[in-house]
């Protein structure tokens, strides 16, 4: 998730980039680079590793002139988070110059044709692929042409925004997948990725659909699709200031990654999972298939919400790869002697991949000699530096600090590494791999039609803001979306709040049962699964348990479900889908309600008392 800003017209363009640059830096920080054509019509590039603020740095001291130019800021996905491959990247000759959000999944292929043809590549990225082979189709005067034929040879999902030295007083800006937003001034252009770069110089913009492109120059601006037919957009005047603008519009920040969910959701599995075959394909791991074939059990190192991910992500591993999962803290892991060695592949995961117990966690078990895969957040930090293999979650940054997207990413990225490891190791047949992964590629379309529904009322959250208790009850892997929705309840609303196996609850928990301890239920169920079944009925019993108690019952049922409906005092209602990934459904209403009820309550949502978003000390 990436920052894209370019500008053309009449003023100097490299402090209109750098604002707009540092409006997008939370969608990504950890390279910047601009590149202008300058008065005597040179194409000059700068860049810098880390925060934008390095590229400042470089500017100043190599300052840099233009009235036209594009700028990135980046979240690195292919290739270190290095100078090299900042943005912008260039073509063999040195004209043409590309900035590009998004992933491209056939680079691969495209670089070794490019390649064979004399192309001479510099970086790690998939996006020099992109000025390569819009420059093999470039004939000196015809940007927008060259570029739309590029387009329609690349697999995967970008927003571009490209200019040629040759073609002067010209940005073509493309749309797949990211989004593209064009700004309309007084004789002068903008693109963007989002919003609040433009603010600042205009409110009337539109937004590319997928499969269109636009051509920026001083007269103004022209849409075409990648055949280039021309097309039509609704110019569209924003009203938001400039504050709520870098939320999107929203209130917090914790309720826009809320919704950011099917996004990223989609971006960890994209490249990962193929739609046809549901074969999964797992690159740059320093662990062969033949090692993923040897190991005899699985530690799974995690604290806090990740924690809760590693639980659920046992009953996928062990469910399709037949293989002993165990999971721990990270801040108990090496204090205890932990049995791990070669047999062993330990799996660490952490939004931020700074987690310090979870570090420490991955040392000790590579010094017994145990191979450690990262499921993290952050490529380049220093979990995933240290492990053989790293599955990064594509949440793109999240800023408030109750993790939501980083969690139903890394449920996402458990759910392939299972899929992964049961076809590796036979445990899978073609069949039961096709249909799983065609269910896990729904997800992000299911996680958009829950969002749209609603799902937590408003009278719903009046009820239940004043409780000072709640109690969270799941059973089998909806037992961790139970823990997790009462840590959410308790880091931004203040409320205690317990999550407990539901088949526990005759060993204690109802003796806590009244008509003021609301009761949150997990109650969702596959009809495909004959355990799921089984467990969907002694959940009904737990439910009825409560009800004779007084206890006031909040369910979480598939849609559909008439025996919930009876029962409970307030269902939620969730798409169906396969038992291992109705984790990744349940848990987004139980991010609504806590957050909701905080907002109610008053609390700060998106900086929690006592609470940082990277826990880096121990």
């Amino acid at each position: 998730m990436c920052g894209i800003m370019g500008y053309i017209g009449h003023r100097k363009a490299v402090p209109i980039i750098l604002d707009g640059l540092r409006r997008l830096e939370y969608r990504g920080y950890d390279s910047a680079g601009l590149a202008v054509v300058d008065p005597n019509g040179d194409l000059v590039v700068r860049r810098a590793s880390g925060k934008l603020r390095n590229l400042e740095e470089a500017i100043r001291t190599q300052p840099v002139d233009g009235c036209f130019g594009i700028g990135h800021t980046r979240w690195a996905t292919h290739g270190r988070p290095t100078e090299e491959n900042a943005h912008p990247h260039r073509d063999g000759k040195g004209d043409i110059v590309v900035v590009h959000n998004g992933i491209v999944e056939n680079y691969l292929a495209l670089k070794r044709r490019l390649e064979s043809q004399g192309h001479y590549f510099t970086s790690e990225t998939d996006t020099e692929v992109i000025a390569h082979l819009v420059s093999s189709y470039y004939n000196g005067s015809n940007l927008e042409d060259a570029v739309a034929k590029a387009c329609r040879e690349i697999t995967g999902v970008f927003a571009l925004a490209i200019m040629a030295k040759s073609s002067p007083n010209k940005i073509v800006a493309a749309r797949s997948g990211p989004p593209v937003v064009i700004g309309l001034g007084e004789n002068e252009y903008f693109v963007a990725s989002d919003v609040p770069a433009l603010l600042n110089h205009t409110r009337d913009m539109f937004f590319l659909s997928d499969g269109d492109m636009a051509v920026l120059t001083r007269e103004g601006v022209n849409l075409m699709d990648f055949h280039g037919r021309p097309v039509r957009r609704q110019v569209t005047h924003i009203l938001w200031d400039p504050i709520m603008a870098e939320k999107g519009g929203y209130k917090h920040f914790m309720l826009k990654e809320i919704f950011e969910q099917p996004r990223a959701v989609r971006d960890t599995m994209l490249g990962r999972v193929g739609q046809e075959t549901g074969r999964v394909f797992m690159d740059e791991m320093d662990i062969s298939p033949k090692e993923f074939q040897s190991f005899r059990d699985i530690r799974i190192v995690a604290c806090g919400t990740s924690w809760h991910a590693a639980l659920a992500g046992k009953f996928m591993i062990e469910r399709l790869a037949r293989i002993p999962v165990e999971v721990d803290y990270g801040s108990e892991f090496r204090y205890r002697d932990p049995i791990v060695d070669s047999n062993t592949l330990t799996v660490v995961i952490s939004q931020s991949g700074e987690t310090a117990d979870t570090l420490a966690a991955q040392r000790e078990a590579k010094q017994k000699g145990s191979k450690t895969l990262a499921i993290c957040n952050v490529l380049g930090s220093m979990i995933t530096r240290e492990a053989a293999g790293c599955l990064l979650t594509h949440a793109g940054p999240e800023i408030g600090v109750a993790s939501t997207k980083a969690f139903t990413a890394q449920l996402t990225a458990l759910a392939i590494l299972a899929l992964y490891l049961g076809q590796v190791r036979g445990k899978l047949s073609a069949e039961l791999s096709s249909a799983f992964s065609q269910e896990l590629l729904r997800i992000p379309g299911k996680l958009e039609h829950l969002l749209s529904t609603d799902p937590v009322r408003e009278d719903l959250e009046k009820r239940l803001f004043r409780a000072t208790d709640f109690l969270f009850l799941g059973r089998g892997i909806h037992y961790p979306i139970a823990l997790e929705g009462a840590l959410k309840l308790k880091e931004i609303s203040y409320i205690h709040a317990e999550g407990y196996p539901a088949g526990e609850m005759k060993h204690g928990p109802n003796a806590l049962i009244d008509e003021n301890l609301p009761v949150v239920v997990i109650a969702t169920r596959d009809p495909n699964s004959a355990s799921s079944q089984v467990l969907f009925e002694k959940t009904l019993s737990n439910i009825q348990e409560v009800k004779a108690r007084g206890g006031l019952v909040l369910a979480v049922a598939c849609e559909g479900e008439a025996e919930i409906d009876k029962l409970a005092d307030h269902v939620i209602w969730v798409p169906p889908t396969d038992e291992l990934l109705l984790p990744i459904l349940e848990i987004v209403p139980l991010q609504l309600l806590a957050y909701q009820i905080a907002v109610r309550r008053g609390c700060d949502v998106d900086q929690p008392r006592n609470l940082a978003k990277s826990v880096t000390v121990e």
